[in-house]
């Protein structure tokens, strides 16, 4: 019996023939794919009113606004919005990070007007509820105390907070006690009226809707939305050079475990650098068992309860990390063989076979990610935010078989200096 070949066509990937892109006259973009093969609709995009725009005195504060954004409306109570979701079986819902807002939603195709009417009055005239304020806080506050008990949170906090020293990235996008308690639903109102509005705002469409038609359903609902002095975010400052390896413990009594963060900067998701580096932090510590260094902390030495690498790049400065889960009692052997492993991934790059197998791995799970409709709206959309050309998933294949082992030694030394790394460790 012949074997089927599920694998996504290449022609079958986003691109600019079937993407449509359109711009309406109050700046929003709009992007728009059609899927015929599935009755439903995915939506998703961001606006930049991201953390960064918080003062010190109001951290959580973007957070905070977006929770609260399905709250009430001026039509509609926090109730009426979600009982009419559940009517049809459809679903949205809105998050913060450090650089925007992002939002995402799903329905069957003849529910999406009802979907973009949700949207659209949660992001236009949200009422912020004094009772609904009042119980984000509190579970806020709840979050915060768990946090504060959570050694792997609370290791990433302060490995950022001495990484991103004086740029916006060091702070916790969820804030801290005093500065939730802190924020009124006076600032929440003002920074909605700042942040909040047409410029800079992407929505992608995707599924049983021509890209014309998706790009009306839009216009009609969002079209109209002006917002005098809407604000700018400003250029991100430069970070500061690592200029030796920096240690930090953050004690939390009483814990049978500690959790450690090592790391430096990474390149940003538009460098050039980006792959070759990718494709290494995948042999180091992602591919299989969590790459060489779970391999050599956690199944060879079984020193750590789990152990792995991260990339994290976005627009601004990105981190190349370890993260660790150890005895408080081998925390120092960890550290010690982790180092040693970064120090072999500097000198010696990859083999051969580490490579050829991550850019097999990274080729052939591209077409699963693009399976759904949700999948191709986060697609293109990080193809917009991040500038890589509407053609990113025709090249992709090539972009990943062209690294060699040489991009990713030479990539490895470039950005990651075992004799200058942010070590942060946190637990008794």
């Amino acid at each position: 019996m012949a074997k089927t070949n599920f694998k996504l066509a290449k022609s079958s990937y986003p691109s600019a023939k079937d993407v449509y892109q359109a711009k309406l006259s109050n700046g929003i973009t709009v992007l728009a794919r059609s899927n015929f093969n599935s009755p439903s609709v995915s939506m998703g995009g961001y606006l930049p009113a991201g953390a960064i725009f918080e003062s010190d005195e109001k951290l959580g504060l973007a957070d905070f606004v977006s929770s609260a954004l399905m709250r009430g409306t001026q039509t509609k109570t926090f109730d009426q919005i979600y009982n009419e979701l559940e009517s049809v079986g459809a679903s949205m819902g809105f998050d913060s990070g450090v650089n925007n807002t992002n939002f995402g939603g799903r329905a069957l195709v003849e529910d999406l007007p009802l979907l973009l009417k949700l949207f659209s009055e949660s992001l236009q005239t949200p009422t912020f509820p004094s009772d609904e304020v009042e119980r984000l806080r509190a579970q806020a506050l709840t979050g915060l105390a768990l946090r504060a008990q959570d050694t792997s949170e609370m290791a990433d906090i302060e490995f950022e907070k001495i990484l991103y020293q004086d740029h916006p990235y060091s702070r916790p996008s969820d804030g801290y006690v005093e500065t939730i308690q802190s924020i009124t639903r006076d600032d929440m109102t003002e920074f909605h009226r700042l942040h909040f509005g047409p410029r800079g705002l992407v929505i992608a469409i995707v599924g049983a809707i021509q890209p014309k038609r998706a790009v009306e359903e839009v216009e009609k609902f969002f079209g109209a939305w002006q917002v005098a002095g809407q604000k700018e975010a400003q250029a991100l400052p430069s970070t500061k050079q690592i200029k030796k390896t920096i240690k930090t413990h953050h004690v939390i009594a009483e814990k049978s475990q500690s959790d450690l963060v090592m790391g430096t900067f990474a390149p940003t998701r538009k460098s050039d650098d980006y792959m070759a580096a990718s494709l290494g932090n995948s042999v180091l510590g992602q591919f299989g068992m969590m790459g060489r260094i779970g391999n050599v902390v956690r199944e060879k030495s079984g020193l750590a309860y789990y152990a792995y690498s991260s990339l994290n790049s976005g627009i601004g400065p990105g981190s190349w990390e370890v993260n660790a889960g150890v005895n408080p009692a081998n925390l120092n052997k960890a550290i010690d063989l982790i180092e040693k492993e970064l120090k072999k991934f500097v000198k010696q790059g990859v083999t051969k076979n580490e490579l050829a197998d991550s850019q097999a791995n990274y080729i052939g799970r591209l077409p699963l990610s693009l399976e759904s409709n949700g999948g191709v709206v986060s697609a293109i959309l990080n193809i917009h935010r991040y500038d890589l050309g509407m053609d990113y998933y025709q090249r992709y294949e090539s972009l990943v078989r062209n690294v060699t082992r040489d991009d990713v030694v030479d990539v490895a030394r470039k950005y990651i200096d075992p004799d200058r790394l942010v070590i942060s460790t946190a637990g008794p």
